[in-house]
């Protein structure tokens, strides 16, 4: 995983939720385990309904050091079982909104702080959730950078964002080895074409400005609001770009 940094094992259980395994620290990634077939409302009319499972049930995950939400208002990052869990869990951290609203074990980061777990330094990114007017209905969130104790690289998990200024600094802040991607191009009836996560070639441009050495789609199946899949993300990269993950199986990355 590039100078310094060591091997990784993720896991993607579905839409944004991922198994990390680094640095001897285990983390949970956006945890959404509820059953199929529900609708959820997403606040102002919108709302989106849950098509697949959990690759992988709760139960069977095991003890995990800490949980990572990248913003807690949406269930398709943090749905019902996720919540549930948060409380049994070491740590979880996430926006500094969403920690007020958690409370309990919860850490909130603002962009670019850092707390450790275990011998892992993990930072929060911006984000920006969708078109910057309809913020303060589709509120905060955030993404992580990991680094390993003694790495020069890091992992970085982009969270749900659209591509602008305060993401693509990270190019500038970070050796990004692992790029964990939230795609899907999200969309929404109510609000036309306004997109709230990137697309493929939102995020070809935002991988030449990071320039990570690996790259790994997440949060682009489902759920009803993803408008754009493994095909459509798939044609916007040069062939062999991307490292898919089959949902459920862990995958070393070295």
């Amino acid at each position: 995983m590039g100078t310094g940094a060591r091997r990784m094992n993720i896991t993607h259980i579905g839409g944004p939720t991922t198994l990390l395994e680094i640095g001897g620290v285990r983390l949970l990634v956006d945890p959404t385990f509820d059953t199929p077939g529900r609708r959820y409302s997403f606040g102002w009319g919108t709302s989106s309904r849950k098509t697949t499972g959990p690759a992988i049930p709760l139960a069977e995950i095991g003890p995990v050091d800490a949980v990572l939400v990248t913003h807690d208002q949406h269930a398709d990052n943090l749905d019902d079982s996720g919540r549930a869990l948060l409380p049994s869990v070491p740590t979880m951290i996430t926006t500094t909104v969403g920690a007020r609203r958690l409370g309990g074990n919860a850490t909130g980061l603002k962009p670019w702080a850092s707390t450790p777990v275990g011998e892992l330094e993990i930072t929060a990114t911006p984000s920006r959730h969708g078109p910057a007017v309809l913020l303060p209905i589709f509120g905060p969130s955030i993404g992580f950078a990991l680094r390993p104790a003694g790495s020069a690289t890091v992992v970085w998990i982009s969270g749900d964002t659209v591509v602008f200024p305060g993401v693509l600094e990270v190019a500038s802040r970070f050796d990004v080895d692992t790029a964990v991607l939230h795609l899907g191009k999200v969309q929404f009836g109510l609000t036309g074409p306004a997109r709230y996560t990137m697309t493929g070639r939102d995020a070809v441009r935002l991988a030449a400005a990071i320039k990570p050495r690996q790259i790994v789609p997440v949060h682009y199946e489902g759920w009803s609001h993803f408008h754009e899949g493994r095909a459509e993300i798939t044609a916007a990269f040069p062939q062999g770009a991307l490292t898919w993950l089959e949902p459920g199986v862990q995958t070393a990355l070295s």
